[in-house]
C-alpha cells in the first residue's frame, strides 16, 4: 500500500506580496519613529546638562536665599549639606537627572514646595494659550498659503503676501495691547485679563485665551503661509502634475493628492521651528493679559534667585519642544519619505 506524501502548501503570489508589503510598511513606521528619537534623546540629555550647568554657574545659594542676613557660616554649611551642594558637580547633576527621570523637578528654594507642583498649577494656562495659538497658526496659515498658491501672480496672491509680511513684523506685545483696547475696552466683547479652566465651560475658557493666542499666532500664520505658498507653487511646476492633468484628474484631486503632499513639507518643518516661539512669548503675553502662567512664574523665580524653579521651567520647555518636534518629524517622514534622509 503506497503511502501518501503530503506536499507543502504553497502560498499564492498575491498573499506573499501582501505579506511583504505589510512587513515593509511596519518597518518604515518603526524607522520613522526611531530615527528622530535617536536624534532627540541626546538633545534632551544635552539640554538638561546645560540647564543644570547654568544653574550652577550663577553662584546663587539656597542658604542666602532662605536665611538672608542671618546666613552664618555654620547655617550656610548645614543648608548646603541638606541640598547636596557640598558634593562634586557631576554627582549633583547625576542625582538631579535621576530624580528628573522619576518625575521630580526639585524643591523651590523660596517656600520649599516641589517645583513640579508649582509648575503644574500654571502650565495649564500656558499650554491653553499655546495650543489655541498653534491651531490658529496652522489653520489660517494653511488657508492663506493654499489660496495664494492656487491664485499665484494674481491680486489675491499679492494681497496675501503683503498681509503676511505686515503681520510678521508685529510684536506680540503690541498686538496684545491693541486687542485689549479694541475688543475688551471699546467693544466689551472679551475679558481683558484672567483665566477660567476648561472644566468651567468651553465658551468662558476660549474667551479668556483667544486674544493672547491671536497675539502669539501671527508670526506662525505668516511663516506657514509663505512656506506653504512657495512649496505648492514649486509642486505645481513638477511633471507629475502635468501628467495628472493630461490623464483627466480633477484640479481638486491633483491639489489634495499630489500637490499638497509634495509641497507641504517645508511648512510642516517650519511648524516645528516656530513652536518654541509660542512658549518663549508666554512671558510677554501673560504679562499683558494678566495670566499667571509658567512664563510669569519663570520670570518671578529668576528675579528671586530660585534656581530649581527656573531649571524646572527650562526642563519642561525642553520636553515640550523636543516632543513636539519628534511628532513633526514623524509626520514629515510619513508624508514625505525622502525627508528621512535628512534626519
Amino acid at each position: 500500500m503506497a503511502s501518501e506524501i503530503e506536499l507543502p502548501r504553497v502560498r499564492s503570489v498575491p498573499a506573499l506580496r501582501a505579506r511583504s508589503a505589510g512587513g515593509l510598511h511596519w518597518k518604515r513606521v518603526v524607522l520613522a519613529v526611531l530615527r528622530p528619537l535617536a536624534v532627540f534623546v541626546p538633545v534632551f540629555v544635552f539640554g538638561t546638562f546645560i540647564t543644570f550647568l547654568l544653574g550652577a554657574i550663577t553662584g546663587l545659594n539656597p542658604a542666602y536665599v532662605q536665611l538672608g542676613d542671618a546666613a552664618t557660616p555654620s547655617a550656610v554649611a548645614r543648608l548646603n549639606h541638606q541640598w547636596g551642594l557640598d558634593k562634586p558637580f557631576l554627582v549633583q547633576y547625576w542625582t538631579w537627572f535621576t530624580d528628573l527621570l522619576h518625575g521630580s523637578l526639585g524643591t523651590s528654594w523660596l517656600d520649599g514646595i516641589p517645583v513640579s507642583t508649582l509648575i503644574g498649577q500654571r502650565i495649564l494656562i500656558s499650554l491653553s494659550v499655546a495650543l489655541v495659538a498653534l491651531v490658529i497658526g496652522v489653520l489660517v496659515g494653511a488657508l492663506l498659503g493654499a489660496l495664494a498658491a492656487v491664485t499665484a501672480t494674481s491680486w489675491v496672491d499679492r494681497t496675501i503676501t503683503a498681509f503676511t509680511s505686515f503681520i510678521s513684523v508685529m510684536p506680540p506685545f503690541t498686538v496684545g495691547i491693541v486687542l485689549v483696547a479694541v475688543f475688551a475696552v471699546q467693544l466689551h466683547l472679551l475679558p481683558s485679563a484672567g483665566f477660567i479652566p476648561l472644566s468651567q465651560g468651553f465658551g468662558p475658557w476660549l474667551s479668556h485665551v483667544i486674544m493672547p493666542a491671536i497675539a502669539l499666532s501671527l508670526d506662525m500664520v505668516a511663516g506657514i503661509a509663505r512656506q506653504l505658498r512657495a512649496g505648492l507653487v514649486s509642486a505645481y511646476d513638477e511633471n507629475y502634475v502635468l501628467g495628472a492633468t493630461v490623464h483627466g484628474l480633477s484640479p481638486r484631486r491633483i491639489f489634495f493628492v499630489h500637490v499638497l503632499r509634495n509641497g507641504g513639507g517645508p511648512a510642516l518643518a517650519l511648524l516645528g521651528l516656530t513652536f518654541p516661539n509660542l512658549l518663549g512669548g508666554a512671558v510677554v503675553t501673560e504679562t499683558v493679559f494678566g495670566l499667571s502662567g509658567y512664563g510669569v512664574f519663570a520670570s518671578t523665580s529668576a528675579l528671586h534667585g530660585d534656581v530649581p524653579s527656573v531649571q524646572g521651567v527650562l526642563v519642561v520647555s525642553i520636553v515640550l519642544v523636543v516632543g513636539f518636534n519628534l511628532l513633526v518629524n514623524i509626520a514629515l517622514n510619513r508624508i514625505q519619505p525622502s525627508a528621512a534622509r535628512g534626519v
